[in-house]
């Protein structure tokens, strides 16, 4: 076999790999949303994971942070990790739950080669977690297609370690992803999960998750949520085909930012033009163009400021819609007939205006085309 066809991975000799890892962002690098920290639910902080949760009396916070140096992680190439902290939960119900999960779009999970339907093809799954709290986490690969999940848990973690985990998952003849641009595989973490899900499973089984109680096998321990100011950290977050876990697959902060871009874009310290066919209109039709492709035609949300102008008249509004959206791009701003950033700029129609974004990243254009 020609030298460029070989490489070597964990002291082993196998095929040229080039890409294995299915999770974008998986070394938590990229934020384009610029926070760092936030207690609002979702996708705030990094790229591509987000935090859920339910029945939290306090909300808890999800933030991008530094690998300590001098941890195994930080000598393995590892520099930012997803951390949550527990807030002060004064009560504990059944519903109760904090989730980490990223989505992996169905046809990239196809782009692979992984045959989801047979025992005999399997994927391993491998990242690192470190808990202010010793216990033992509960998890899941879920499959929308098929309404099928696949339970697990850490093992025991203890406290304030990095601890690497490692599960080699196969295929069963009831799963399906459909080749199409939805979500074909969730992963998810419970820092804490409720009893209204839990004890209906198998842990390391598939089975169906047509009830509430088939998310995890056992019933969670309640040391993290009754504990205020509990953490959860994780790393390296890898999902591959094969029998074994390899080393990390560490991409360029480029290389994960352009893939990052097919679900979430944002764009500041902007200037587009275009024109209002009337004043009446209260729209401008412009040319805005992605930076790529993306995965279906995206939500825009407006952040701090973003307004319109003429530049002959001295008012400026902000625009409430963008739309006329694709994969490519979008086509139109619209902003209220009247109100405190609202009315017409100027009595002439088809004239020149302008959409200025304010400076990053307190100040964007965000666009959304996440497979939720």
């Amino acid at each position: 076999m020609p030298l460029s066809k070989i490489q070597t991975v964990d002291n082993q000799v196998v095929p040229n790999l080039g890409s294995r890892n299915m999770i974008i962002n998986g070394s938590f690098a990229v934020n384009q949303r610029g926070v760092t920290s936030s207690t609002s639910s979702g996708m705030q902080t990094v790229d591509r994971t987000y935090l859920a949760h339910s029945g939290t009396n306090n909300a808890p916070t999800q933030a991008q942070v530094d690998v300590a140096s001098g941890t195994e992680p930080y000598s393995l190439g590892h520099r930012k990790a997803f951390k949550t902290t527990n807030a002060n939960q004064t009560s504990t119900d059944a519903g109760d739950y904090i989730q980490y999960e990223q989505q992996v779009e169905a046809q990239r999970v196809h782009s692979f080669g992984w045959d989801a339907t047979s025992t005999s093809s399997k994927i391993t799954m491998s990242f690192w977690i470190k808990s202010s709290v010793a216990r033992t986490y509960q998890g899941a690969i879920r499959l929308p297609d098929s309404t099928t999940i696949y339970p697990w848990n850490t093992g025991a973690i203890s406290t304030n370690t990095w601890t690497k985990v490692t599960k080699t998952i196969p295929g069963a003849s009831g799963n399906v992803i459909n080749n199409d641009t939805g979500n074909g595989m969730q992963w998810m973490l419970w820092p804490y999960i409720g009893t209204t899900y839990t004890g209906g499973g198998t842990n390391e089984q598939w089975g169906s998750n047509s009830g509430s109680t088939t998310w995890t096998a056992s019933v969670d321990n309640t040391s993290y949520w009754t504990t205020n100011g509990a953490t959860v950290e994780v790393t390296g977050l890898q999902i591959e085909v094969g029998d074994f876990a390899t080393s990390f697959e560490h991409r360029s902060f480029g290389e994960e930012l352009d893939l990052c871009e097919r679900y979430f874009q944002t764009y500041s310290d902007r200037l587009y033009q275009g024109t209002n066919e009337h004043a009446a209109n209260y729209s401008l039709y412009l040319d805005g163009v992605f930076s790529k492709t993306m995965r279906a035609a995206p939500t825009a949300t407006l952040v701090g400021t973003v307004t319109i102008a003429r530049p002959q008249v001295g008012v400026s509004q902000r625009p409430n819609v963008i739309d006329l959206t694709s994969v490519s791009g979008f086509r139109r701003c619209i902003w209220p007939s009247s109100g405190t950033y609202g009315g017409q700029l100027g009595s002439h129609g088809d004239a020149y205006y302008r959409m200025n974004v304010g400076n990053g990243p307190a100040n964007r254009i965000d666009f959304s085309s996440e497979p939720n």
